[in-house]
Parts: C-alpha cells; structure tokens; sequence
C-alpha cells in the first residue's frame, strides 16, 4: 500500500454515562438476563474513561481509541481490540484470554498481571475500500503491533501470539510466556528477568540489549536470532544447572531407594539421601516418592512430578520448583524459605506443622520465597510461615489458613479465602489488587 493510501481513523466520542450504559447492558447479556446487548465500541474514543472491573467479554473495540483509559481488572476475554489504540491504558489485572489484540498499539501501557493466555498480538491493519475500488489503510501509527516501553511484568502470555510485534524495552519481568510465539518480533532491550519462556518461540527476533537474568529458557528457540549483550546471568536452559547426576556417587534411583528405607525404618536402615545443589531434572518423574526429611537445599526440581510425595521435614531452602507439580504431597515442616515456586501446584496438599513430640509442632517455612502464580487451592496451610514471600497472583481459595503467617508478604491479585474460621496473620501484608471468593 502506498503511504498516501494510509489515513487515521475517525472515532466516534462516547461519554462515561454511554460507555457506562452501553457496559451494563453488556453484562445483561453476558449473565442471560432481559434487556442485554453485545457492546459494540468498534471506531469509538473511549480514550480517558473508567471501565475497571467491568465484564466485557467479547465485547467490540476495533479500532477504537482507548488511550489512558482505565481497563483495570477488567473480563475482557475474547474481546476484539484489532487496529485500537491503547496507549498508556490501565490494564493491570485485567483479563484477555484469547482477546484479538492484532495491530493493537500498547505504548506505555499498563498490563501487570494481566492475562493474555492465547491472546493474538500480531500484525493487523484495517483497510477500507474507496469509490474507486482501491484499499485505504486505516491505522492510528503504526500496523505492525507495538508496546515499546509497556508493562507486562507477571503478565501471563502463555501460548500468545506476538510474532513481528515491536515491543522495544517492553517490561516482561516474571511473565508466563510459555510456548508465547514472537518470531522475528523486535525485543531490544527488554526486560525478561525471572520470566519464563519455556518453549517460546524467538527465532529470528532482536533481543539486542535484553535482560533476560533468571529467566527460564528450557526449549526456547533463539535461531537467527539477534543476542549481542543479551544478559542470560542465572538463566535456567536446557544445559544442566548446578551439580550433575553423574556426580553421584550411585545412581539417583538406588539413592532414592536407600533413603526411603532410612526413612521407613526410623534410621535403622539405610542412608539420608543429600542431594544439595544437584540439578534432578532428569529424574522427571518421582510421584509417590518418599523423600521424608531429605536434604536438598538450591536443588533444580524445575517442572517435576512430585504428586503425592512424602517431603515431610524436607531441607529445600532455595531450590527450584518453578512449575513443579506437587499435588497432594506431604510437605509438613518443610523448609521452603527462599525457594522459587512461582507456577508450582500445591493443590491439595499439606503444608501443615510437624508433630516432632507430644509439645513441639514444627511449621513449615516459606519466607522470602518466590511462590507468584502459584496453585493452592485446597492446601492445608494451618500455621505455616509465609513472612516476606511473594505469592502474588496466587491462588489460596478453600485453602485452610488457620494460624498461618503472612506478616510481610506480598498478597497483590491473589485469590484468597475469608471467612468466619480464618486466624491468619496479616500484619504489614500488602494486599494490592487481592480478590477475595
């Protein structure tokens, strides 16, 4: 197209009373009661308004102009944003599961922890055909999707789409972007510190200048890729991280197999397993473990299968179980503290104290750990020490908190359960964004 055949878009003004009416109809329909009509903000200026907290699943926004809009904790899955404008909006918070995002410029704008699973980031232009036949481009600056210097820290864009965008020093600090494509996307100096890019495609991008220190990059494609002073410090990749398995002095089943008659046996047989440091990826899987009491602090546990687990009494100060899934696992007086956990599933287990004798508990430690995203939902947590964690994003609902210890924590968009037989510690607890269920 030739650059006289491009022309911006003319949007429509709305006022806050007809976005507001417009909204609520919105949620008429979405909720199946009389009176609801799909909201319809296609070429509107919706720019400076106040839509946080509202649902507008699948509600129209192409080519709209929404720029310093409040978008805050918004429901705005499915939504079509194809060609708007969002420059400096608020969407932290907000949700965008599968929203078409094509061609959508994100300069400056906010969307820490929002979720963007699946949502479709690419190039997008709208074209309008003239009296004579001829396509016009209509843009508000650019086609190609552009977040130059935009927010996404702890941002979930797992399996989204964002090949050929421009997101030149875009903040992706602890996103989830799993399996997110971003081909030959334009990525200078962003920041991707503790994100993880498992599987993400980046062939062909320009990462010039990217912070990428602490990052996960198991599978991540880096093919033509550029990476001049691309900072990968404390990168987990494919390459093994800290001691090797072949450093044992047996091989890690036997071990297993020795320690869990230790522990079965009370000590009269066998022999405490120490796997301090060892990178036990390899391992994959070790459900149904007994694993009681052993010694493991700054192990790699990344991603493992640990459901169903005997940890009881475990040393894993500083290990790694980014991912890690253990579901139903007995973790009572666990040392956690300072363990990354971000994305681990807990559901369901028991993180509970200790009987060590008749009068002493010991409670499980998760101080200072790393624990955004993770799952909890139905865990045991009667008096276990989250002091100074970050669990943001988390989920907590139905878990049992009785007597647990969130003095310091970081508790911003999690999902907690209050009611009448919570006795938690909350002191100094910063709880921006909490969603209470």
């Amino acid at each position: 197209m030739d650059r006289e055949k491009t022309r911006r878009l003319s949007c429509t003004k709305l006022t806050e009373k007809q976005v507001a009416a417009a909204a609520a109809r919105h949620e008429l329909l979405y909720s199946g009661r009389v009176g609801g009509a799909r909201a319809v903000f296609a070429f509107c200026d919706l720019s400076g308004l106040d839509l946080s907290g509202r649902n507008l699943a699948d509600a129209d926004f192409t080519g709209a102009y929404l720029e310093e809009t409040n978008l805050a904790g918004a429901k705005l899955d499915s939504a079509s944003f194809f060609g708007a404008s969002l420059q400096r909006a608020n969407l932290s918070g907000a949700s965008l599961r599968r929203a078409d995002m094509r061609g959508t410029s994100l300069r400056g704008a906010n969307l820490i922890g929002a979720d963007l699973y699946e949502a479709d980031l690419r190039e997008g232009r709208i074209a309008e055909r003239d009296h004579k036949g001829s396509f016009k481009i209509l843009q508000h600056d650019v086609g190609p999707t552009e977040m130059p210097a935009a927010l996404m820290a702890s941002a979930n864009l797992e399996r989204a789409k964002l090949t050929g965008a421009v997101a030149i020093q875009a903040d992706f600090t602890d996103a989830i972007m799993r399996n997110c494509r971003m081909a030959r996307a334009n990525l200078r100096r962003a920041k991707f510190a503790g994100a993880n890019l498992e599987n993400a495609d980046l062939r062909g991008c320009d990462l010039a200048g990217a912070d990428m220190k602490g990052a996960v990059l198991v599978g991540t494609q880096f093919e033509f890729a550029t990476l001049e002073d691309v900072d990968m410090t404390g990168a987990l990749t494919d390459a093994a991280a800290g001691k090797p398995l072949s450093d044992l002095p047996d091989s890690l089943e036997n071990i297993l197999a020795t320690h869990a008659r230790w522990a079965e046996t009370s000590g009269a047989e066998g022999r405490p397993a120490d796997l301090s440091g060892y990178d036990l990826r390899p391992a994959k899987n070790l459900t149904h473990c007994i694993l009681t009491a052993i010694i493991a602090p700054g192990a790699i546990l990344y991603g493992l299968d640990l459901s169903g687990a005997a940890l009881q009494g475990a040393q894993l100060e500083g290990a790694d179980l980014r991912g890690a899934r253990l579901t139903g696992c007995d973790l009572r007086g666990t040392n956690l503290r300072g363990a990354k956990l971000s994305n681990a599933d807990f559901r369901d287990s028991n993180l509970g104290p200790l009987l060590i004798s008749s009068d002493r508990l010991l409670p499980t430690r998760v101080e200072r750990a790393d624990a955004r995203y993770a799952d909890f939902r139905g865990a045991d947590l009667r008096q276990c020490s989250f002091g100074e964690a970050d669990l943001s994003f988390s989920d907590l609902t139905g878990a049992t908190l009785r007597a647990a210890n969130f003095r310091g924590a970081t508790l911003q968009g999690v999902k907690l359960s209050l009611d009448a037989s919570v006795d938690a510690l909350f002191d100094e607890t910063r709880f921006d964004s909490a969603e209470a269920v």
